[in-house]
């Protein structure tokens, strides 16, 4: 499942399985358990602290092994993002690298967090990551890998990957902050997502009408009404709207009911680079349509994907 921002601070992101089930007529929602219960336990635990000594849980620079992989690693990405550092005792360019890391961790402060790995001692996890050499450095984030590198790189780089990474994930923004000013849950959101399990996007976009009918300034059914509005889209467009968009590159029409496919199917990156193609290759209204429907789609996805950051970036640099 690709990684989006939770509709609710702690909550799955509940998208794609439903985008597949009502496409489908059946719904598994394992993935969104499994997010779910490590989205919990993450709100649980206490945010990762510079003042902890290094290498012990909760640190900003951690020690990770097979058996703690799971607490340190996936479920703390849901609070802030992971830095692997995948190392060994003989890898002379991992002394220099891991220094360097270490450092900008502790600069920090909690922001992020250094998950240390030998992989001599932790194969399997060396294994399961796909390393192919070290030193290697991989970013998780809500229990996606979202970025990588590998080989020592100098300080300035180090730096900017960091720095890149936060802003593209939690914008600085240290655990406990926004959640712990939650007021208490909202019940005319749980009718909506029970809407959304059974795959009827008729009546979760019903539900969030209702709720935005209230309450129009409510920031969590805006946000949640454009996602659905988005499947609503993709479900319509079908799987032929890529041959379609294929065969007519010339319509934007076409390239967006794709890019809304691609989209609501999980293809976030797919989605991101159609559009930006078409802003490439065309100009006036064509240009500006392919613009304004790119930047809603990067409202869907939200700000926190690091792919949203990237693909704007992108925008930026076809625009001018």
């Amino acid at each position: 499942m690709a990684s989006m921002q939770p509709t609710r601070p702690g909550r799955p992101d509940p998208r794609q399985a439903q985008l597949a089930a009502a496409m489908s007529g059946a719904v598994d929602l394992a993935a969104v358990k499994a997010r779910s219960e490590a989205a919990a336990r993450a709100a649980a635990a206490p945010p990762p602290s510079a003042e902890a000594p290094a290498g012990s849980p909760g640190a900003a620079v951690v020690d990770v092994t097979e058996a703690t992989f799971q607490a340190e690693v996936l479920d703390r990405s849901f609070q802030v993002p992971v830095v692997l550092d995948l190392w060994a005792e003989w890898c002379g360019p991992c002394k220099q690298l891991s220094p360097v890391l270490e450092r900008l961790a502790a600069e920090g402060a909690g922001s992020w967090v250094l998950a240390k790995v030998d992989v001599d001692a932790n194969p399997a996890l060396a294994q399961g990551l796909r390393v192919q050499g070290i030193p290697a450095v991989k970013a998780v984030w809500q229990g996606q890998l979202v970025a990588e590198f590998s080989g020592a790189i100098p300080e300035e780089q180090a730096r900017q990957f960091v720095t890149e990474l936060v802003q593209a994930t939690t914008g600085g923004a240290l655990p406990g902050g926004e959640s712990a000013e939650q007021g208490p849950e909202d019940p005319r959101l749980d009718a909506a997502e029970a809407a959304l399990e059974r795959g009827d996007l008729e009546a979760a976009e019903a539900a969030y009408r209702s709720i935005l009918d209230a309450e129009p300034d409510h920031p969590e059914a805006s946000l949640a009404l454009r996602q659905v509005q988005l499947f609503r889209r993709a479900d319509e467009a079908g799987p032929d709207a890529l041959a379609a968009a294929d065969a007519a590159p010339d319509d934007v029409e076409a390239q967006t009911r794709a890019a809304d496919f691609l989209l609501g199917t999980g293809n976030i990156e797919e989605a991101f680079e159609r559009l930006l193609d078409v802003v490439r290759r065309t100009a006036g209204e064509d240009r500006d349509r392919a613009r304004t429907h790119l930047v809603e789609l990067f409202a869907v996805v939200g700000d926190e994907d690091p792919r949203v950051g990237v693909a704007r970036r992108q925008l930026m640099a076809a625009l001018f």
